[in-house]
């Protein structure tokens, strides 16, 4: 059923953004940190054993110079840039195998799959750890609340940082055309596309589904199914740290990110789903400060549109990237 707002009024709900005073200091103080180590951005080639599709397994420096895996596939043969999708993954999985992201090479575009920090197990695997440099605090199982007291330790800082270091990574392929870059995802990959794209403004589009990580102090209080659900559990047990849990989440909530996103951006919602509330998504979508279009999911739950939203975004893609030839 639906249980939030009515449609006509989801369009406009557009919240007060509680946003601390020094957020872009902050994060331009954490993006410079993770600058000073080079990028060292290696591309390994992968055998699929497909012989239309060129896999590379990928390693570069994230937050703290660590080094986060992904995937790099494109159509073989390619002689020219291509555009490249910069795909970021849901709560709990990991880059997984090389040959889950055919995709966007099968449409002609590059691809480039960042490797969630710790989380490469619940769902689909991974390969690279999460090293606590700065320490942290006693936390509910998962990622929501780990090193939730201090923006400094909280685990979005280094996720949202290896994101935007993912791009420049993408980037720096010769193959690639850095021009023509867009950030994508569901759930909490959708959250991490709307980060990245306040972050590096310059990408040429935003397409997030169903995203996460937005307006958390409208989300806790609405949901009990996780991850959401983590940071209420916290805040049960650890009543006197409320408002201080909330002033940490201000620093990582989509919403202050998308009032600073200006690429072409698409997302999708569904009106039924009962992990990510509309009203969350509509926050972010209405605070997003670029050209925006929405694809609304009535019936849907959290599962969204699915492939008939990736149709949605191939044709998205190719209005904005017009059918230039993309291969030799």
């Amino acid at each position: 059923m639906q249980f939030d707002m009515p449609l006509e009024q989801l369009r406009e709900y557009r919240p007060e953004r509680t946003e601390p005073a020094d957020f872009d200091q902050f994060w331009q103080n954490t993006l410079a940190d993770a600058r000073q180590y080079p990028l060292n951005a290696t591309f390994e080639p992968y055998d699929m054993g497909l012989p239309l599709i060129e896999a590379y397994d990928v390693t570069f420096s994230g937050y703290g110079g660590q080094p986060i895996k992904g995937w790099f596939l494109l159509p073989r043969n390619t002689t020219q840039p291509l555009p490249c999708i910069v795909e970021y993954i849901g709560y709990g999985g990991g880059r997984g195998l090389a040959i889950d992201w055919l995709l966007w090479p099968s449409a002609g575009y590059a691809v480039f799959a960042m490797d969630n920090r710790g989380q490469g197990s619940g769902w689909r695997t991974g390969d690279t750890p999460d090293t606590e440099i700065e320490g942290g605090n006693p936390q509910i199982p998962g990622f929501m609340t780990r090193g939730v007291l201090s923006p400094q330790t909280y685990f979005y800082r280094r996720l949202f940082t290896d994101a935007v270091r993912a791009i420049e990574a993408a980037r720096s392929h010769p193959l690639v055309d850095a021009s023509k870059v867009a950030l994508a995802g569901g759930s909490q990959g959708g959250g991490i596309a709307i980060a990245a794209a306040g972050l590096q403004p310059d990408v040429a589009a935003v397409l997030p589904d169903v995203p996460f990580l937005c307006h958390y102090r409208r989300a806790t209080t609405m949901v009990d199914s996780y991850p959401y659900a983590e940071i209420a559990q916290y805040c049960a047990r650890h009543r006197t740290k409320i408002e201080q849990v909330f002033n940490t989440l201000d620093y990582f909530d989509g919403i202050q990110f998308a009032a600073r996103a200006t690429s072409p951006s698409l997302f999708s919602v569904g009106l039924m789903d009962d992990v990510c509330p509309p009203s969350t998504v509509f926050a972010a979508y209405n605070h997003y400060a670029g050209p925006k279009d929405i694809t609304v999911w009535q019936f849907n739950r959290h599962e969204g549109g699915e492939n008939f939203q990736t149709l949605e975004k191939l044709k998205f893609l190719a209005k904005l990237w017009g059918n230039e030839e993309r291969t030799a």
